[in-house]
């Protein structure tokens, strides 16, 4: 089993990125996908989560509005597309899978796997 993120880097405050997220080695289309962010010196937290179909999606207060979660089940990859992006989104940001498909999406606790991580650094 295997998470694959990528597509962090550098942005401006007010800028875009788009995360990415490739799931290997599971059914893919079986399970929730989250996104969480650790800030330097600040517990990991919910981002964004989507139903197995893509029919349901989930996000933090503090991105409501800005950021995206979207999942291509045929290419088994999750995606996360930040806009307006601010310095306080600044983080590692990892990808994690959920077998379930109801219930609390926000404890990290309920994820089965987890990527590697990939760091946004949103900057002036």
């Amino acid at each position: 089993v295997q998470l694959q993120a990528s597509g962090g880097g550098l942005v401006q405050p007010g800028g875009s990125l788009r995360l990415s997220c490739a799931a290997f080695g599971f059914t893919f289309g079986s399970y929730r996908m989250g996104w969480f962010r650790q800030a330097p010196g600040k517990e990991r937290e919910f981002v964004a989560a989507i139903s197995w179909s893509g029919g349901n999606t989930y996000y933090a207060d503090s991105v409501k509005g800005r950021f995206t979660i979207s999942r291509d089940n045929a290419k088994n990859t999750v995606y996360l597309q930040m806009n307006s992006l601010k310095p306080e989104d600044t983080a590692v940001y990892y990808c994690a899978a959920d077998h379930r498909d109801s219930g609390s999406y926000r404890y990290r606790a309920l994820y089965d796997y987890w990527g590697q991580g990939t760091l946004v650094t949103v900057s002036s």
